[in-house]
């Protein structure tokens, strides 16, 4: 594949076309998002969706631009939108191609006009450029561009009201609009000062957006429109229309800063390089030095948990450590007295702050143990003693060294969080399988790194803890049916089998025997593996879902039931590269041929949320995912780094190989474990080969 592009005969077909999103941010916390045929099918859909203050809130400021050629007193209106039912107007009809790189690209063609549009977000502002060129005419050509504007939380959406402001006013070059006091001025400008705009201020009404009425929710929207503008166009001639939150000072401010912009971006020739791309999009910067990585386009926020997982993959597999230890900066300056806050918080995601160690693990690859412990021992520390000590009377480290933990006010606390109608969909109260393979890697990893520093108080403090955890585990989660317990509860072991045991088979440090591990890849291999990810559920249980369609009822139950997680498949990988080696490396790089035409279809160029559990395991949830990008790159790291090993290569990616090689060997973490043995007490760890 040199490009993702689509040809007329694919775009024309809707119920092709507008399965297929891009997606473009800004960096900052805003991004662009449409269908390829600009028809918004969702109220998350929108070219400029930006947040307006310091708050993590995002905002859809211009929804639309409708594009009209204008020839002989004709016109030709080049938008797709959906009314109640009915497509009016049908511009896809007039679409030749897309091409998704260097910056999405659309071309028309009416009868003997064509003309191309490319779509450019502006990093670090919140800017949209669009530059149109025509590229052939005959007769005399004229173009409008009609705006339509929203003015709302991307969660909600706009009806027709008297209080919006449906005037424009003056601005360099064309006009600034606000439909209501409270947000800041959108200033519409062009590169052409010949172009006249139109004040027609005016409300259309429900437009319809198919995904959101699918999934359930209410999928009617009033947009207003203040005018248009309207000019000639030569051929060979191009204009720039630009919508931002700052004024440009000229026309030649508009293209110097667009040339600039467009020259910097990326080309996106084949998976990996869309797979990179995709991952810096989930970074944002905002104001005030926090840096922060989106769960998920377009609808999530940033949630801890899916930080700390998703994090090794979107920033370091592309040697971008700072951006890693930038976001781990901001959570940890957060802390208070030990505890992450929000959504890293264990009291209301018990697993968040142990995946911080596992974060921590992979970012000593690049920075190394003794930089580790000095940035971040402090906070790793405070972690543990937050967990020893317990929190709320719901999680208590019990004296058998596991981790009890129970619902925060009805919602569960680990990743298998739904609730519908105030019931859990998997109630897990008591020892999950996970948080225990996670705490146990957790204390392993600090003595480790408190043995090589010198620390020697924390380890005589927590010297005895994992010994027993591991015996504790052994006892309450290996079944003799050749798998591990999902939890121990109240009610005894729960022996459903279901994907959070890959978890403790995946991890650096193991509580497990090789046999049980291999005996628990077979059951997930015969049970939960698919193309995608794991399923969530074994297809043999009575609860099991193999579609994740419907009302946000039957999907949440889905998602939890059945439905297929890429995120969990690093884990799943290194286990098996644990047991079988390189023997592994042609079944490990089937997973990622498996995700390659997946870049062309739901969210064009990424990875999405979650699929259907039974064939053809149809794309759901968001379009774009940070834990599921990430899991895809965290997995062609090792594939790379193993290949690297086997066959080191002069140059720059030899240099970059003994960084790289902390994917530790046995003999590599031999030294530091026997190390941390000698002072921690912990016996031999079947610790990540």
């Amino acid at each position: 594949m040199s490009a993702l592009t689509f040809d007329k005969t694919s775009l024309g077909n809707l119920e092709y076309s507008l399965q297929r999103e891009m997606l473009a941010t800004d960096r900052i916390g805003g991004y662009m998002s449409t269908t390829i045929v600009c028809c918004n099918t969702r109220k998350y859909h929108g070219l400029i969706v930006a947040p307006i203050d310091d708050s993590d809130r995002t905002y859809v400021l211009l929804s639309s631009l409708d594009e009209t050629i204008v020839q002989h007193d004709q016109s030709f209106n080049l938008a797709l939108h959906r009314y109640k039912g009915v497509y009016e107007p049908r511009g896809h009809k007039y679409i030749t191609d897309f091409e998704y790189t260097p910056t999405p690209t659309i071309t028309y063609r009416v009868g003997g006009v064509i003309l191309k549009k490319e779509m450019l977000w502006i990093h670090k502002r919140t800017q949209l450029m669009i530059r149109y060129t025509l590229l052939d005419a005959h007769s005399e050509t004229k173009l409008r561009l009609r705006p339509f504007l929203a003015f709302r939380d991307k969660h909600a959406l706009t009806k027709a009201n008297m209080e919006a402001d449906g005037h424009s006013y003056p601005a360099v070059n064309g006009v600034r609009c606000r439909m209501y006091p409270s947000f800041p001025w959108l200033y519409l400008q062009t590169t052409k000062p010949e172009a006249e705009f139109v004040p027609a201020p005016d409300w259309y009404y429900n437009f319809e957006y198919l995904q959101d009425l699918a999934r359930g929710y209410d999928g009617y929207e009033d947009l207003l429109t203040t005018g248009y503008f309207e000019t000639e166009l030569k051929k060979g001639e191009s204009i720039i229309f630009s919508a931002s939150l700052d004024e440009m000072a000229s026309p030649a401010e508009i293209e110097r800063l667009f040339e600039q912009s467009i020259a910097r971006r990326t080309h996106k020739i084949d998976f990996i390089s869309c797979m990179r791309h995709s991952a810096r999009q989930f970074i944002i910067r905002r104001p005030g030095g926090r840096t922060e990585l989106v769960a998920g386009y377009p609808w999530h926020g940033v949630s801890g948990r899916q930080t700390f997982v998703a994090l090794p993959g979107i920033t370091l597999e592309q040697d971008h450590k700072e951006d890693c230890m930038d976001v781990l900066d901001t959570l940890v300056r957060e802390m208070r007295d030990g505890m992450f806050a929000g959504s890293a918080s264990a009291r209301v995601a018990v697993d968040a702050p142990l995946w911080f160690f596992w974060t921590l693990q992979q970012l000593e690859r690049e920075i190394g143990a003794e930089a580790v412990w000095t940035r971040y021992g402090a906070a790793m520390k405070g972690v543990l003693d937050n967990y020893r000590r317990g929190m709320d009377g719901r999680i208590v480290l019990n004296e058998n060294g596991l981790v009890w933990a129970s619902a925060n006010g009805g919602f569960p606390v680990s990743w298998m969080d739904s609730v519908i109608d105030g019931v859990a969909v998997t109630p897990r109260d008591g020892y999950q399988v996970e948080v225990q393979a996670l705490w146990y890697n957790a204390v392993c990893y600090a003595l480790e790194l408190a043995a090589a520093c010198g620390d020697r108080a924390f380890v005589e403090a927590w010297k005895e803890i994992p010994e027993r955890t591991k015996r504790s585990f052994n006892e309450l989660f290996v079944l003799k049916a050749g798998y591990l317990a999902d939890y121990v509860g109240g009610d005894g072991v729960n022996d459903f089998i279901r994907p959070n045991m890959v978890v403790a088979c995946g991890l650096p440090y193991k509580m497990i025997s090789s046999e049980t591990i291999v005996d628990t890849l077979r059951t997930i291999r015969q049970h939960l593996l698919t193309p995608r990810g794991l399923r969530t559920l074994t297809p043999r249980h009575p609860l099991y879902r193999g579609s994740q369609e419907g009302t946000p009822a039957e999907r949440d139950f889905a998602g939890k039931n059945g439905s297929v997680w890429p995120w969990l498949l690093p884990f799943y990988v290194a286990a098996c590269f644990d047991v079988d080696g390189d023997r592994f490396l042609p079944s490990a790089e089937q997973i990622l041929e498996d995700f390659e035409e997946d870049i062309q279809s739901y969210g064009i160029g990424s990875i999405c949320e979650l699929y259907d559990a039974d064939p053809p395991y149809a794309s759901r949830g968001a379009i774009s995912q940070a834990w599921s990008v990430g899991a895809v790159l965290e997995i062609y790291r090792m594939i790379r780094e193993r290949k690297e090993a086997a066959a080191p290569k002069r140059g720059a990616s030899a240099k970059r190989a003994p960084k790289r090689a902390a994917a530790r060997s046995a003999e590599a973490a031999a030294k530091p474990a026997k190390a941390a043995a000698k002072t921690a007490a912990p016996k031999k760890s079947a610790k990540k080969k």
